[in-house]
């Protein structure tokens, strides 16, 4: 009777791990409830393991079946949890020192590009913390980001949630002339996409910052141009880069998607009470599904100008989503995720009270070779942890 249930039980669980997987295939505009099938994938995947576990010690022959379909679905595992202890180790790592605004020292370790490598960093930057409800004394946070981002030796920057002061602002100086301190004083171009200036000129938006020169360069609106949309720009690497006697062309995708707009205190109150639950739920669920129907269409509309890029292209920026859903189902399909295809473990990358969270990714076409990827949870400036891909094309 016993193993007559356990064998029932692990075709209950492998008939649902294959339906929470469909479910990551379908788009929430068509029918929003299998968000919450696709969400289910990585307990589905870690009971899977636990019967593989128990078959393999009383019946072995049973354990074949849950062995076929873990690795049938090998990378849908590889997804949420990253299993590359090797690739880990390298490339190796270079340590840099940065002074801070208020004389601390803080030691970043950047991957070390070789000569034809491409190094990317893409950061949700909070727009540099500049509203009074996130600014501190001096605005250390603020100054200890930019310098940051200045200092990094990474080839593209591609930041989102971006705050520029053409002229900088009547309290601060020139603390967030970001466009100047990550652009030109640091070797790079600029391409900054404004969605919002407000009454000093400041600006809001997204943007590209480049050692290489950008030839063209486009903005993919998801409707009204806001925050949330995406843009891209065709960098031109010198012959010197490329490993060849002559130049080549790249093309790069910064890209942000949807909020749920869910504030994190109404999360955590809803699940701490009954009574919360009552109060919070009806809205949390109502913004939940707008927003995974929203990023649905946006990643579709992001994959259409994907498809239709003359150069190898690399993808990063803040999905607002995780790695079982639509949004990164599509995304997968297409290209390679660089935490996926090199990283060691979760790699979550939202810096909050809601843990193991990996909505910022960046993902290269096939002709790229991933060398290696990192979260950079040093950097606590933000509620986003940046990260750090390197890639060489085949």
């Amino acid at each position: 009777m016993r193993r007559s249930f356990a064998f029932k039980l692990t075709l209950l669980t492998l008939g649902w791990l294959l339906l929470a997987i469909a479910c990551e295939q379908v788009p929430a505009r068509d029918f929003w409830p299998v968000v919450f099938g696709a969400l289910t994938t990585p307990l589905a995947l870690l009971l899977t393991a636990l019967l593989t576990l128990y078959w393999l010690r009383r019946r072995w022959q049973v354990a074949l079946l849950p062995i076929a379909v873990l690795a049938l679905t090998w990378p849908h595992v590889q997804r949420g949890l990253a299993l590359h202890p090797l690739a880990a180790l390298r490339p190796a790592l270079r340590q840099q020192a940065l002074a801070l605004p208020d004389g601390r020292r803080l030691t970043s370790n950047f991957l070390v590009a070789p000569d034809q490598a491409v190094s990317l960093l893409s950061a949700n930057v909070r727009i540099f913390n500049v509203y009074a409800q996130l600014r501190d004394p001096g605005f250390v946070s603020s100054r200890g980001l930019i310098h940051w981002l200045a200092d990094s030796p990474a080839d593209v920057l591609c930041l989102q949630e971006y705050y520029n002061e053409p002229q900088g602002s009547q309290e601060d100086g020139r603390v967030f002339r970001t466009e100047e301190a990550l652009g030109r004083a640091s070797g790079r171009h600029s391409f900054v996409s404004t969605t919002l200036t407000n009454g000093i000129g400041a600006e809001f938006g997204m943007a590209i910052f480049s050692r290489f020169l950008i030839v063209r360069r486009g903005i993919i609106p998801f409707g009204k141009l806001t925050q949330n949309h995406a843009m891209w720009a065709d960098l031109v690497r010198p012959a010197a880069r490329t490993g060849t006697s002559r130049p080549d062309t790249i093309r790069v995708f910064n890209v942000h998607l949807q909020s749920m707009s869910m504030a994190e205190s109404d999360i955590v109150t809803a699940t701490e009470s009954r009574a919360g639950l009552r109060q919070k739920a009806p809205n949390l669920l109502r913004r939940f599904r707008n927003g995974a129907v929203a990023r649905g269409t946006q990643i579709d509309s992001v994959l259409a100008h994907v498809r239709r890029s003359p150069y190898p292209v690399l993808l990063a920026g803040d999905l607002n989503d995780l790695p079982y859903s639509y949004t990164y189902d599509q995304l997968a399909d297409h290209l390679q995720n660089a935490w996926a295809s090199t990283g060691l473990g979760l790699g979550a990358t939202y810096n909050g009270r809601l843990p193991f969270m990996r909505i910022d990714q960046q993902f290269a076409a096939p002709r790229w070779q991933v060398l290696g990827c990192r979260v950079h949870r040093e950097i606590i400036w933000s509620d986003h942890f940046p990260v750090e891909g390197l890639y060489q094309l085949r």
